[in-house]
């Protein structure tokens, strides 16, 4: 029997999320996610495959990843889907930071465990979960690849003149300061999918990418390669976000810290979880802030067209890189939802043949599909992203 099922891991500080798929046609045999580990309060939600039963949910204590890990195995198992069936191929695993080494899926070793472990100084939040999830996964099937897919894998082919930072080289290197950017699996698939709905080859076609949830990047992908991105070091350079500030000038944190007395603790907790959207207005949810923009409220319509200004002047900005632009796709929460935000993020730019057309736009759909008028010089894209089915594909690629 050939194995073609990947089970997928996205492990956070205190949670799991994960997906079974039968990489034959890429189906979900199971969704789901475990919350709050290590709390009382712990929550298990799990979606079987259709006719399992429906949805099953369970809460009480889950003590830490291992537990957590196991509870998934009892609930694949219970589906007939457990973790000792031989028509598991692999596990592959979220990563966050995979610094300049990785620029592929990757199968864990010791040392690249290692190695992840060294990054742990650039993705204090995530590369130790992610670390935790693997750990727990290879001790339930020591026998199994374990495969790590790196967020910022895609980016590695950025030239130097993008990912470099003008600060003083040997202190960069020394303390690997650069751009790295984030949610390159979603910027992956989604350039992909674009050039698939344009019906071409991605190596043809230069794609503008605006990955827009709760956090926000976008990308300039050349004939299928990433040439430009907006996270840097770390998810909190570029875009305006749910809660992260994006673009600010380095001398707002030595001013805090001189004028206001603020430690590097606080300031860092001020700009990754109290600036953004919340941070203007008190929301972060975009449709809450496009209720309020309908009743008059000045703060939300600030915070809106403050975060459009932005999203107006990466969009130029990557329109240079490029030269030439065949699509600008938005994707994830944000970009598949707002219709506001799209209308508004390429209004009056009908000069570099950028428009949509507001029927489509209008329309709901889980679909990809063009917003763009007929004939558009640019393509104007939605593009629902799917990360695990991109990190199970190059799971998957990777081990058969």
């Amino acid at each position: 029997m050939t194995a073609t099922r990947v089970l997928v891991l996205n492990s956070g500080s205190s949670s799991v999320k994960y997906q079974l798929l039968d990489m034959r046609d890429s189906s979900r045999l199971a969704v789901g996610l475990v919350e709050r580990i290590g709390e009382a309060t712990s929550r298990l939600v799990h979606t079987p495959p259709e006719g399992g039963g429906g949805r099953r949910e369970r809460s009480g204590p889950i003590a830490d990843h291992d537990a957590a890990l196991k509870a998934v195995a009892d609930e694949l198992a219970h589906d007939g889907l457990g973790l000792d069936s031989p028509e598991l191929a692999a596990i592959g695993h979220r990563v966050v930071h995979g610094g300049l080494r990785f620029s592929a899926p990757t199968v864990v070793t010791d040392e690249v465990l290692a190695e992840i472990e060294r990054l742990v100084p650039v993705a204090p939040l995530h590369n130790p979960a992610n670390i935790t999830g693997i750990r727990t996964a290879q001790a339930l099937r020591p026998d199994l690849p374990q495969v790590a897919v790196f967020d910022t894998a895609f980016h590695t082919t950025m030239p130097e003149a993008a990912a470099r930072y003008a600060i003083d080289v040997d202190t960069a290197d020394a303390h690997r300061i650069r751009r790295y950017g984030f949610h390159g699996t979603s910027h992956a698939y989604v350039s992909r999918a674009t050039a698939a709905l344009l019906g071409k080859d991605p190596s043809e076609v230069n794609v503008i990418v605006l990955h827009l949830g709760n956090g926000a990047s976008a990308s300039a992908v050349a004939g299928g390669r990433c040439v430009e991105t907006s996270m840097g070091l770390t998810p909190l350079e570029g875009l305006v976000m749910g809660t992260r500030s994006g673009d600010i000038d380095p001398a707002v944190t030595f001013h805090l810290e001189r004028v206001a007395g603020m430690s590097t603790d606080e300031i860092d907790a001020l700009l990754n979880k109290k600036s953004g959207l919340v941070g203007l207005c008190g929301d972060n949810d975009m449709r809450e802030i496009h209720r309020r923009m309908e009743e008059g409220d000045e703060r939300a319509r600030l915070a809106f067209d403050i975060y459009v200004h932005r999203l107006k002047k990466y969009i130029g900005a990557y329109y240079a890189i490029l030269g030439r632009v065949d699509a600008v796709a938005f994707t994830a929460g944000v970009g598949e939802n707002a219709v506001p935000v799209r209308e508004a993020a390429l209004a009056d730019m009908e000069g570099l043949g950028l428009a949509v057309d507001t029927g489509l736009n209008a329309v709901r759909s889980g679909e990809a599909r063009l917003i763009s008028p007929e004939g558009a010089r640019v393509a104007v894209a939605v593009v629902p992203t799917d990360e695990e089915l991109e990190i199970a594909r190059q799971t998957f690629e990777l081990v058969m």
